[in-house]
């Protein structure tokens, strides 16, 4: 059996660690950014951020077309050359449109590198070992992302809170993950050059050996017509995409940290806390997903969901809420780790990359709705989130029930 940890891997892993360290050190102050230095409405917080996921989720769905005329490698390097361009515009803004324009450019690089580098990571490796891949590399991610908060901590307490300095901090990694990028390998140029290449090929041999190179270069086979996606894997993708109608963004999570009486840096604190969680279980995730169906950690994952939903929409203890974002960081893994490994195993080799562009631009989408919903009844009841919360909870563990006996294989 191959080995599992690949030099692609290990590198890939690294720009996560180094991308997502620059992403966390400013996302949680992105809202303070905006609303006490660029004095913009609330409101304007939410619009940026659903612009934002509307974005990312639109490139996900596009990156397996761009790729026709794109290299994967290629794609993987632009998506995080315009993540750093993206927190660079943030950094200088003096404006909120400026915000909103460095986050766009942020969410177009993820979007343009995310689908593409889970294809690479996985290309060639065993499925009895993609569990495993995936949650090595969302643990090198999260704990980028436990980094981010700790570095955006001590550089507050540094600069005397001045925000616009740590976020020009987070240039840094940012940059250093663009350069990670160039000793990735990857032997393909595009599927339209691919194609190419391999009908030029099957030109100059014997018609009895055309059925040959087709079988041997799996673009070529497919030219002209898509193949179509295995039963089992759309109605997995379905699945995991409906339940995201309810998961709404973390923004919201940490706007109801701050509203239950967290300061700013407690919400900062609240946040590095979820990702040391997120960061802990993403492999044994995904090792779990190797050695049981993957329906059922995905299942266990939602119940996690659920107690953290409902436990957040119930009570305003900061004790009890600190508990329930460490319980989150357990559905977190699940979730993604899970999510991206069962879909990796379903889909044929030569669709990787539109199977995983699939489900992270639907699953997009689904949280952009999500957070419409969830924002327009953010003050009903005791306010601070409390009716969506519940109710998201409540629909979890029913979707928890529908994933651990539909979605078995």
């Amino acid at each position: 059996m191959k080995p599992w940890l690949t030099r692609n891997v290990w590198n890939l892993s690294w720009v996560s660690f180094l991308q997502d360290a620059a992403s966390e050190m400013l996302y949680p102050l992105m809202p303070v950014l905006l609303t006490s230095l660029l004095h913009a409405p609330a409101a304007v917080v939410g619009i940026i951020e659903g612009l934002a996921e509307g974005v990312a989720a639109t490139m996900k769905l596009l990156s397996n077309r761009i790729n026709h005329y794109v290299p994967r490698k290629l794609m993987v390097l632009l998506g995080y050359a315009g993540a750093g361009i993206g927190k660079v515009i943030i950094a200088a803004a003096g404006a909120w449109p400026v915000v909103l324009v460095g986050r766009l450019t942020d969410r177009v690089g993820k979007g343009l590198r995310s689908a593409p580098r889970d294809a690479l990571l996985i290309h060639g490796s065993d499925k009895a070992h993609r569990g495993k891949i995936i949650g090595f590399h969302r643990t090198a991610d999260t704990l980028g992302a436990v980094l981010g908060p700790i570095l955006a901590l001590g550089l507050l307490a540094a600069f005397d809170n001045q925000i616009r300095s740590v976020l020009w901090f987070a240039a840094i990694p940012a940059v250093l993950s663009v350069l990670m990028v160039l000793p990735v390998q990857d032997n393909q140029r595009s599927q339209r050059t691919e194609a190419k290449i391999a009908a030029q090929a099957a030109s100059q041999s014997a018609p009895s050996q055309l059925a040959t190179t087709a079988a041997a270069n799996p673009t070529f086979a497919k030219v002209g017509h898509a193949q179509k996606l295995p039963a089992r894997l759309r109605l997995v993708i379905t699945l995991i995409v409906a339940f995201g109608i309810i998961n709404f963004p973390d923004a919201l999570l940490l706007l109801h940290v701050s509203q239950v009486g967290f300061s700013v840096t407690g919400v900062v604190g609240a946040y590095l806390l979820y990702n040391i969680s997120y960061a802990a279980l993403n492999f044994p995730a995904g090792w779990l997903a190797d050695r049981l169906p993957p329906n059922r950690i995905y299942a266990i994952g939602l119940v996690l969901f659920a107690i953290t939903y409902a436990g957040m929409g119930l009570t305003r203890d900061p004790n009890a809420t600190l508990a329930l974002l460490a319980i989150y960081g357990g559905f977190a893994a699940a979730n993604d780790t899970v999510g991206k490994s069962w879909v990796s195993k379903l889909a044929p080799e030569s669709r990787q990359l539109w199977a995983q562009s699939l489900l992270q631009g639907l699953s997009g989408f689904s949280i952009l709705i999500s957070g419409i919903w969830a924002g327009l009844l953010w003050l009903l009841g005791a306010g601070a989130g409390q009716v969506p919360l519940l109710i998201s909870g409540f629909v979890a563990l029913i979707a928890a029930g529908i994933m651990f006996f539909i979605g078995r294989d």
